[in-house]
């Protein structure tokens, strides 16, 4: 499959997204999305997934001057017509997916490219990285799911610091908040990052999707509905091969080899 806005990537049992616009800082037009999409729609065995932007930039955020010829459409119609379209669709698949993911930011990520870098289950960050809401700087609203994603990562007071004053969380600042996993030099955040989904595709594959979606789910439901969906996930893990073989592995003390199934 080709692309034209990302390079898609097989690095052993990693599929590895690469943002490819660096003239415009990874500005994401609805296409890319859709191509975000197509990738992660054929996983093809991958076990784990990596996203990240070429050049010096993780994502500037949208770019609506796409290829979709809406230019004629007004403003407000034509950003809900891509979000509904194309952005949220894709931010849905990603929250759904059954394999662990993992970003790696440098420089900005903006808008929805901040939507995008925290919908991994890891999020990396450079020293030169920072994350930032800048809507409230023209007059729009935070979208991709932010004002969802913003108050479970931080709390509702630093949500509203980061939407309505529009500055920029530094990379340090965003790890001592909890808003992302890690910040490391930039000299090392691929490296870092690479390590984590290698470990992570190394993993219990059914288990570690099962995981992602069940918090996804707990965030929307009551503390029972919770565990009677831990059950169920638990009776479809407790199946896998990936079960009977850290079973046998941890009666046999060593350490288990899972293949993902």
């Amino acid at each position: 499959m080709t692309y034209e806005m990302i390079r898609a990537e097989r690095d052993g049992d990693v599929l590895v997204l690469t943002l490819n616009r660096p003239e415009r800082l990874n500005a994401a037009p609805p296409q890319l999305f859709e191509e975000i999409g197509r990738a992660i729609d054929h996983l093809d065995g991958a076990r784990a997934v990596l996203i990240t932007g070429e050049g010096r930039a993780f994502c500037s955020g949208a770019d609506l001057a796409g290829r979709d010829g809406t230019s004629g459409i007004s403003g407000g119609a034509r950003a809900r017509k891509a979000l509904t379209e194309s952005y949220n669709p894709v931010m849905v698949k990603l929250s759904r997916l059954a394999v662990p993911i993992v970003s790696a930011v440098k420089g900005p990520a903006a808008g929805i490219g901040c939507s995008l870098a925290l919908a991994a289950d890891f999020c990396f960050a450079g020293d030169s990285g920072y994350f930032l809401q800048a809507f409230v700087n023209i007059g729009l609203v935070p979208d991709g799911g932010a004002s969802w994603m913003l108050a479970r990562l931080v709390g509702k007071a630093r949500a509203t610091e980061m939407m309505l004053l529009g500055e920029r969380i530094p990379a340090q600042r965003a790890h001592d908040w909890g808003l992302i996993y890690k910040c490391v030099p930039d000299t090392v955040l691929m490296d870092e990052a690479m390590a984590m989904a290698v470990r992570l595709a190394n993993g219990p594959t059914l288990a570690l999707g099962l995981m992602r979606q069940g918090l996804t789910a707990a965030l929307e439901s009551d503390y029972a509905t919770a565990l009677a969906g831990e059950a169920d996930r638990q009776a479809q893990a407790g199946d896998s091969a990936d079960a009977m073989e850290g079973a046998i592995s941890f009666l046999q003390k060593r350490k288990p080899a899972f293949k993902g199934a």
